[in-house]
């Protein structure tokens, strides 16, 4: 089966003249077809090998999203070798963390990037560095061959070959590095290609990394938004929407956060998504009333949430349209947020709540005994070709991953529950289910309840000293407190507190961090 890099190649030959990324550089629009791409891919894999770096080599990438990351990671899978990546704005003790787990041979890096080296010796004392833009003390331009003078130094990669590693934030102890083989990220694209229904010729608006892979592998044009993507929520949704005008993009994939900047940008200049016909929103909860403000954006457009995790990125989705005014009023009660269908490639199940406890090794009998039936809440566990199946060194892996009779479970951290029409419903994470003489609540049910009350920004539910305490960050719109206590009567909420702001997750910028909510509510 083809790895990503040859399906590139492939798209290189049937289509060279196609736009392959549209961005911008030196705030300037830049186009790079598919030709030039391919073409500046094999002339940096040569530059590779030249330099040493050989199949199962880990190079570690700083560049955010742009054709020089997409020319570098196609090129780093060319020669066999492994694209590294991890998040540089952890800090100091991030980067080493994960550098002591998985030492880089070499550093590709833009100029700015390079300057982390000042305060990270690990980053000084990897063996090669490589700089994209202008030159670095210590470091080789990665441009510096001619397109026409690489050499074919390819390799032959089989599924199991390691092809990329990303790390989590490490935020509450050692980060967990994840190692995704050419036959993960094939499946991965696979099932992405299908969800998104990605055809060739198309062109995409872009807001996710993985997306552009699977964009290159599918002869779509992927526009990357002229901002800065690692803060979704912060976005100048000006400047997108501009270049959302010059290059009519049909369909699109992102955060909620970066859709609500769009949204707020359209609204203050009367103005349309019009080109789209189908957007994709998730990596964080995606409320009815966030696709309903989308849809109202973008009236042409199919909107689809879709719900997934770093390990297994889809689970499922659903259209807006197909959420009935039922649905609607179920979750207003406490149901939780639907999320849909599961996608035909997973295998999905709600097992009996037990997070926190490791599974171990099971058989088919034991663990037919943990799954729950239709109608009752638990974990929800996923299996599957694009579900990863452990992490490196085995870290994370006893409280994440079990077996049944030799197939891999994740063990997603999140709860829910399957209705009688194969839907899942989502329920929040398993570490934040309440259990207190009023009985069992599920926190997030409450929030997605209280996401389809006017006046409401986002909100949280914590338990301190046995009280149920909803904190509230409210819209521009005025919030009718009363009305807000009376829909949620059932959750038995002894306390509101209103804030100016809930802090939320760096990455997607749309994710509650109960942590810093916490200290936030105790100060």
């Amino acid at each position: 089966m083809a790895s990503i890099e040859e399906m590139l190649k492939e798209h290189a030959l049937k289509r060279p003249l196609q736009a392959a990324i549209i961005d911008t550089a030196r705030g300037k629009a830049r186009t790079t077809t598919y030709d030039g791409l391919y073409g500046r891919v094999r002339a940096v894999s040569a530059l590779l090998s030249e330099y040493g770096i050989e199949k199962g080599d880990p190079v570690l990438v700083f560049q955010p999203m742009s054709a020089e990351l997409y020319i570098a990671m196609p090129a780093i899978f060319r020669i066999g070798a492994i694209a590294m990546f991890l998040d540089p704005s952890s800090g100091r003790k991030h980067i080493e963390q994960c550098c002591e787990i998985y030492p880089p041979k070499a550093l590709i890096a833009s100029s700015h990037a390079h300057l982390l080296r000042l305060i990270s010796p690990t980053l000084n004392h990897i063996p090669i560095k490589f700089s994209i833009g202008p030159s670095v003390w210590g470091a080789h331009s990665l441009f510096q061959k001619p397109v026409g003078e690489a050499a074919d130094c390819s390799v032959t990669v089989n599924d199991d070959l390691p092809a990329l590693l990303t790390f989590t934030s490490g935020s509450t102890g050692q980060p967990k590095a994840a190692l995704r083989t050419h036959g993960f990220l094939r499946a991965q694209h696979n099932v992405l290609a299908k969800t998104l229904n990605l055809c060739a010729g198309t062109v995409d608006l872009t807001t996710l990394p993985v997306f552009v892979l699977a964009n290159l592998a599918s002869g779509v044009t992927s526009v990357i938004p002229d901002a800065n993507m690692r803060h979704p929520g912060r976005i100048n949704g000006a400047r997108v929407l501009r270049q959302i005008e010059k290059t009519k993009p049909s369909t699109a994939a992102g955060s909620p956060a970066f859709f609500e900047r769009l949204i707020e940008e359209c609204k203050r200049q009367s103005k349309a998504l019009s080109s789209f016909e189908s957007i994709y929103t998730g990596g964080a909860p995606v409320f009815p009333a966030m696709l309903d403000r989308l849809h109202k954006t973008a009236p042409n457009a199919k909107i689809v949430a879709v719900y997934g995790s770093t390990e297994a990125e889809p689970i499922a989705h659903i259209e807006r349209d197909a959420i009935s005014d039922a649905d609607r009023q179920a979750m207003l009660s406490g149901k939780g947020l639907i999320a849909g269908i599961p996608v035909n490639e997973i295998a999905i199940k709600i097992i009996r709540h037990q997070w926190g406890v490791p599974i171990g090794s099971l058989s088919q009998g034991q663990f037919g005994e943990l799954i729950q039936h239709v109608g009752n809440p638990g974990e929800i566990v996923v299996s599957g070709d694009h579900v990863l199946r452990g992490y490196l060194h085995g870290t994370g892996d006893e409280e994440t991953k079990f077996r049944v009779d030799n197939i891999v479970w994740h063990r997603t951290g999140d709860s829910g529950v399957f209705d009688r029409d194969g839907r899942l419903w989502l329920l929040g994470r398993c570490s934040a289910r309440i259990e207190d003489s009023d009985g069992i609540l599920y926190p997030f049910a409450v929030e997605a309840a209280a996401a389809a009350i006017p006046g409401i920004r986002r909100t949280a539910l914590i338990a301190q000293n046995e009280k149920r305490i909803l904190i509230v960050e409210c819209s521009k719109k005025g919030l009718d407190l009363p009305a807000l206590r009376k829909s949620l009567e059932w959750a038995k909420i002894s306390e509101i507190k209103i804030i100016n702001r809930i802090p939320v997750d760096r990455r997607h910028n749309a994710k509650i961090d109960y942590p810093a909510l916490a200290r936030l509510i105790k100060a």
